[in-house]
């Protein structure tokens, strides 16, 4: 696959060299982010299974991309996630809580966006990649070295907002990567029937910025990718479009069935991909760790997830005045105390 070379996809004498000249620091730091993530991913969907949190757009298999751009960029740097990149915060210090208590509609679920250089979460699709290309326009103008980077699915490429904000990064060598994780299906809809391109990182050609192509299920050869192009951009070379391809191992969320629209035969075979057992067998193959270690940092952390849990189960809904608040500078009649006050009203009476 162009662009980083493969780590896990190499066989095993040159997998032992590459991770070891990758170094067991870097590389136990990556497996637990992963690890992290999972935790927070498999929390968050036995949440919503209790009704403690609403639908749910779960990332099962997306950990290695999401791990390795996170801690490929400087603390300074600006991320731009969507929906399916809710708990990418956390990598930074924010306490896990922050994110679940946005699922759960609780005005607390809002991170302190300045100290953790986490754009708020996107949820209309590619809105998050203009956003994005004018953090690091504003930032290349002020003269600092600070990089964007925005996440999407294969479908944001569809979107206008993706060709818009390409077109003019490109224009102005904004610094900023656009981060595509191609996992073939957008909800329902296969890639086949998204676009006639067969390969995603083609499409930067067309704006005039590099083009790459990742294996997404590779924590290695992404996070090898995303330091690649900050560092590109910081030298002034503007915009990377970073194609990570994979496939989507779960459903699109908790309220979706895939077995209605795809063959879920296709969909096992896959499976061996799966990012963290992939990356624990290569770290203990190379001796950079024990089986035993990395079991254990997985259990610490879903520990950790366990209780936090806990507390969120424990607090209380938020109100309406509350939710209010959150979304409306001024609360509109239809929500003041006096109205909520006032009787039901019921068809028919």
């Amino acid at each position: 696959m162009e662009g980083a070379a493969s780590v896990l996809g190499l066989d095993a004498p040159r997998r032992r060299r590459s991770l070891a000249e990758f170094g067991a620091e870097p590389a136990l730091r990556l497996f637990e982010a992963m690890a992290r993530l999972r935790a927070f991913d498999e929390r968050a969907v036995i949440l919503q299974r209790q009704g403690v949190i609403g639908t749910y757009p779960t990332y099962f298999g997306e950990e290695a991309v999401q791990a390795a751009s996170g801690l490929a960029l400087r603390p300074e740097d600006w991320l731009f996630p969507t929906y399916r990149q809710t708990a990418v915060v956390t990598l930074r210090g924010c306490p896990p809580e922050v994110p679940l208590l946005m699922w759960r509609g609780h005005p607390g679920g809002w991170h302190d966006v300045a100290r953790y250089r986490v754009a708020p979460v996107c949820v209309p699709i590619a809105t998050n990649y203009p956003h994005a290309v004018g953090a690091a326009w504003g930032s290349r103008l002020q003269g600092d070295q600070v990089v964007a980077l925005a996440y999407g699915g294969d479908g944001s490429t569809s979107a206008g907002e993706f060709h818009e904000a390409c077109n003019l990064a490109a224009v102005v060598q904004a610094p900023v990567i656009f981060l595509v994780t191609n996992n073939q299906w957008a909800i329902s809809t296969p890639i086949s029937k998204q676009t006639r391109v067969p390969r995603l990182a083609d499409k930067a050609a067309a704006y005039g910025m590099p083009g790459v192509r990742v294996d997404s299920f590779d924590v290695f050869s992404c996070y090898a990718a995303v330091k690649e192009a900050a560092e590109r951009a910081r030298r002034g070379g503007g915009p990377t479009l970073i194609e990570a391809v994979g496939y989507r191992l779960g459903p699109h969320g908790t309220a979706d069935e895939p077995s209605l629209y795809r063959d879920l035969a296709e969909a096992r075979r896959w499976d061996v991909m799966e990012p963290i057992e992939r990356t624990q067998a290569a770290l203990v193959d190379a001796g950079l760790a024990t089986r035993e270690q990395l079991l254990e940092v997985r259990r610490q952390v879903a520990d950790s997830l366990r209780d936090v849990a806990d507390r969120l189960v424990a607090a209380p809904l938020p109100t309406v005045e509350e939710i209010a608040a959150t979304v409306h500078r001024v609360t509109p009649w239809t929500l003041s105390p006096e109205r909520l006050r006032e009787p039901t009203w019921v068809a028919g009476d």
